[in-house]
């Protein structure tokens, strides 16, 4: 699932981390953020293959590969499934190719940085609804003043990129809301294989379209297969070691990193450099976020 484009990103778990997951703090943020890297440098991998397949046809080779492994590690008896079981799962497979097609396709549009920040506004708006204090508040306006900077009037802005990062940021919110659902009536992560499965499958037609109308080339094919590794199946098997090592609230916190990360591999691979109001924005978002999670008791 990308972690969103990011691999389909999770919030971080509610459950009480147990005192074995605290024993390895160092190589858990180690592996945060390997994880958070790889999620953000596939993106940009994917971007490279834009030009021949298109955000459409990357988004449906990252899932075929996110089913493939999660299939692999969930192994879901479907036929078992009842219908309270079955709805969450199929809203979370909705869920899960729209947020990714409307994240790539705003990273086509607006860039790597901007678009991974405005997707983050999705788990940081549950976040800060989850509780009444007044540091919350303060932490929604600044995050809002962020967002206001980046979408701010501008000849080169592109606001239809921006509402499909929106709309990624909604996508993101609901694929947690779902997770939670699907997580307390299907074991293990049998209803996140099931999802991504069918979404896997919702996308056959549009890779096939995709390619008698574009015939890929090898080197884009690779891309996307890259970019499904990268902000797929890395990061998903990186959260499940992680999460033994470190607290919940550690591994949320750490989560605020990845639209800087965004931002710096946009940066460095496709050459997106944001501007000072950009980084200003960026850096308002991820400090709210930060600031909102660090205090929690």
């Amino acid at each position: 699932m990308r972690r969103a484009p990011q691999r389909p990103a999770v919030a971080a778990p509610t459950t009480v981390t147990p005192p074995q997951a605290r024993s390895g703090p160092l190589s858990g943020v180690a592996t945060m953020f390997g994880s958070g890297l790889s999620n953000q440098t596939g993106a940009a991998v994917g971007a490279l293959a834009f030009p021949v397949l298109g955000p459409l046809g990357v988004v449906a080779v990252r899932q075929y590969v996110a089913a493939l492994v999660l299939l692999a590690v969930g192994r879901p008896r479907l036929r078992t499934f009842t219908w309270r079981q079955w709805w969450p799962v199929l809203l979370l497979a909705a869920v899960f190719g729209t947020m990714n097609l409307t994240l790539y396709t705003a990273v086509d549009r607006i860039g790597l940085g901007l678009a991974v920040t405005l997707e983050f506004l999705g788990p940081l708006t549950i976040a800060l609804a989850a509780t009444r204090r007044r540091l919350d508040a303060g932490c929604a306006v600044l995050a809002a003043a962020g967002v206001i900077v980046l979408m701010r009037p501008r000849p080169s802005a592109d606001y239809a990129g921006m509402a499909l990062g929106l709309v990624a940021a909604c996508c993101w919110a609901s694929y947690i809301l779902l997770n939670r659902v699907v997580g307390r009536r299907i074991p293990g992560a049998q209803g996140a294989a099931a999802a991504a499965t069918v979404s896997a499958l919702a996308f056959v037609p549009a890779g096939i379209v995709v390619a008698l109308r574009h015939p890929p080339t090898a080197g884009a094919v690779l891309c996307a297969v890259t970019a499904g590794v990268l902000s797929s199946a890395v990061p998903y098997l990186a959260d499940l070691l992680t999460l033994r090592r470190v607290p919940a609230q550690t591994f949320g916190l750490f989560m605020s990193v990845n639209p800087v990360l965004a931002a710096l591999v946009g940066w460095v691979v496709l050459g997106q450099s944001p501007g000072a109001a950009e980084w200003a924005g960026i850096g308002a978002v991820v400090v709210a976020n930060a600031v909102s999670i660090a205090t929690k008791g």
